[in-house]
């Protein structure tokens, strides 16, 4: 049965809010628990987890009574992670940032109205921000690339984003008034670069540039991240480096478009 109007099929729905339900948990997790947890019959319940389960997206662990992921949600990982390889012109550059702006740097690519992080360039000294309790895609308005994301959108489909995720307070400096996020994106679309100080994670600023196909679409962005007060220090070298890596990887999509 799908749900009306919408093109979602009911039972798949269900199935993927319980296959969430499971990789968020600290361990296996009890069908009670699911049912619970979820709002759904205990029957409807095991009929989920027994489908997941025969199709190896979870497990039944018969000695704890509870389901845990199983090895098809690694498949599906690597899956993703094949499809969003970036070429090796890309991660070059990204390397060439990360040592000039001695920051941990990031491409981050757009897909459908998500920003994913497909390259990170870093070292023990400059390694990588860490989600801890919420991902990247779930906090658009809390990154800067995100900011850059929701910058692009229409101001009809950037509040219907926000419907959908939210803007939760991940940190006690993460923006949560819409009409300041609003005066944020149109500072974005003026200067061509986003930053977050402390709004993902506490100690932690990100910066930006935006990254065009061919055509001047927005496709993703070339980020990094540094300890707040190093950014407050070294802004101008910082911005320097990510725009001008933005620039590079920009190049590199257009030549290879036409190649």
């Amino acid at each position: 049965m799908s749900g009306k109007g919408t093109g979602v099929l009911q039972s798949v729905e269900r199935a993927m809010r319980v296959l969430d339900h499971v990789a968020a948990a600290a361990g296996p997790v009890a069908a009670k628990n699911v049912a619970k947890s979820l709002g759904l019959t205990l029957p409807t319940t095991y009929h989920l987890l027994t489908t997941l389960v025969a199709g190896g997206y979870l497990v039944h662990l018969a000695d704890e009574q509870a389901y845990a992921l199983g090895h098809r949600v690694d498949d599906l990982a690597r899956g993703l992670h094949r499809q969003i390889a970036v070429p090796p012109e890309v991660r070059r550059v990204a390397s060439v940032v990360h040592r000039e702006a001695q920051a941990a740097a990031y491409y981050a690519a757009l897909r459908d109205a998500e920003m994913i992080v497909a390259h990170v360039a870093e070292c023990p000294v400059h390694p990588r921000i860490h989600p801890l309790n919420v991902g990247f895609h779930q906090a658009p308005h809390a990154t800067a690339f995100g900011k850059l994301m929701l910058s692009t959108l229409t101001a009809e489909d950037c509040e219907t984003l926000l419907d959908h995720t939210g803007m939760p307070a991940v940190t006690n400096e993460t923006v949560t008034d819409r009409g300041v996020l609003r005066r944020q994106l149109h500072q974005v679309r003026g200067t061509g670069l986003a930053v977050e100080v402390d709004e993902f994670q506490h100690g932690l600023s990100c910066m930006a540039a935006p990254v065009t196909d061919a055509a001047g679409r927005f496709v993703g962005a070339l980020a990094i991240s540094m300890p707040t007060t190093r950014l407050r220090t070294d802004r101008w070298s910082v911005e320097r480096a990510v725009r001008l890596g933005a620039v590079r990887v920009t190049r590199v999509i257009a030549q290879r478009r036409f190649a």
